[in-house]
């Protein structure tokens, strides 16, 4: 059994993060030369965090022109943070409509997109709302800044050495 301990505004750490052998470990990012940042569209929705910053639109296209499985994910895994939600936008929002839970770091899933559905269904005794989970690999593409792509490789393998460093495997 994984105890979840609750971190930045919406995200989830497993408290001990457990990858079998050879797989998560393994994981290193490699920067691609010829990387192109992801275009901004006017009417695009972006979700900044920091340095990096989402093209949520297109990663939305992304989702369903590739079949992303949905999946539910417990509300109590994602904490408010220090969010502050919009009450007018709050009671609208759908929280049938699946979110976009984002692995940022080895194991850790931020939500980048449905703070407010997240919160709703917190708020109406939720236990679980409908989710895509995507993974760097699938992420790294709707990243609009070459700056903020060649600095999420960085924070991922730093991440990622220090898991190998503890050796933390079952």
């Amino acid at each position: 059994m994984q105890i979840f301990i609750r971190g930045v505004a919406g995200s989830w750490t497993p408290k001990h993060i457990c990858l079998k052998k050879g797989s998560g470990l393994n994981r290193k990012l490699k920067i691609k030369k010829h990387f192109t940042p992801c275009p901004i569209d006017d009417e695009d929705e972006m979700y900044p965090n920091g340095i990096f910053v989402f093209n949520i639109t297109k990663m939305t296209e992304y989702i369903q022109r590739n079949s992303i499985p949905c999946e539910g994910v417990l509300v109590k895994d994602f904490s408010r943070g220090s969010s502050k939600f919009n009450e007018n936008h709050l009671a609208t929002v759908d929280v049938t409509k699946p979110v976009i839970v984002a692995e940022i770091s080895p194991g850790r899933f931020n939500v980048i997109d449905g703070n407010h559905r997240m919160e709703r269904a917190r708020r109406l005794g939720m236990e679980k709302v409908p989710a895509y989970r995507i993974t760097p690999e699938q992420h790294l593409q709707f990243l609009t800044t070459e700056q903020g792509y060649l600095a999420y490789i960085e924070y991922w393998n730093g991440k990622l050495k220090e898991l190998q460093k503890r050796r933390i495997t079952y």
